[in-house]
């Protein structure tokens, strides 16, 4: 893991980098996900804005006197990834480090912490002082999982659409509040 932590990035360099995919596409997928990386800026642009970091949460971090290392596979085209990756980030700041590992640069990582079969991200790992995986958790809230079921179980009633919007919804109010307590509880 300590290998995959090196070739890591800030978020900073992660923001970076969707802004230059965006703005010069360097092959047919960057082309293709252009609207994708459009919408995931916007969304974490949001995020940033609006987040407040809830203090019963960063005391209960401070209680379970955490001295490792999160690391989040995690590409800025990604719904669920645009949603999720600032608010976890800027809620460790401070008091964990945080790197970011771009899926899409090599999949050695992602095919370690597979959901149900597929690369699915964000990814968030866990990691020990020694880079030792302690836990993992992704690609999305327990709330947004049971929409996906939802979506899943009943395509023809609850569309794709329906559960695109209701997700996304969902995650403008709760901005990470979700995620960061389910990771806490891994920690």
């Amino acid at each position: 893991m300590e290998n995959y932590w090196n070739s890591a990035i800030s978020f900073d360099e992660y923001i970076q980098i969707a802004n230059e995919r965006l703005e010069n596409p360097a092959n047919q997928n960057e082309i293709e996900y252009k609207p994708y990386y459009e919408l995931g800026l916007q969304r974490m642009n949001r995020t940033l804005k609006k987040l407040v970091i809830d203090e019963e949460q960063v005391n209960e971090l401070k209680s379970k006197n955490f001295d490792g290392k999160i690391l989040i596979i995690s590409e800025a085209w990604c719904g669920d990834a645009s949603a999720t990756v600032p608010a976890l980030v800027k809620f460790f700041e401070g008091h964990n480090e945080v790197k970011i590992f771009l899926r899409d640069s090599d999949s050695s990582l992602i095919e370690q912490f597979l959901t149900n079969g597929t690369q699915s991200i964000p990814k968030v790992i866990i990691l020990d002082k020694e880079f030792k995986v302690k836990n993992s958790w992704g690609p999305r809230p327990k709330f947004g999982h049971d929409l996906l079921l939802k979506y899943k179980a009943d395509p023809e009633n609850y569309t794709k659409d329906m559960f695109y919007n209701d997700l996304q919804i969902y995650y403008s109010r709760n901005r990470g509040k979700d995620a960061i307590q389910e990771i806490l509880e891994l920690l």
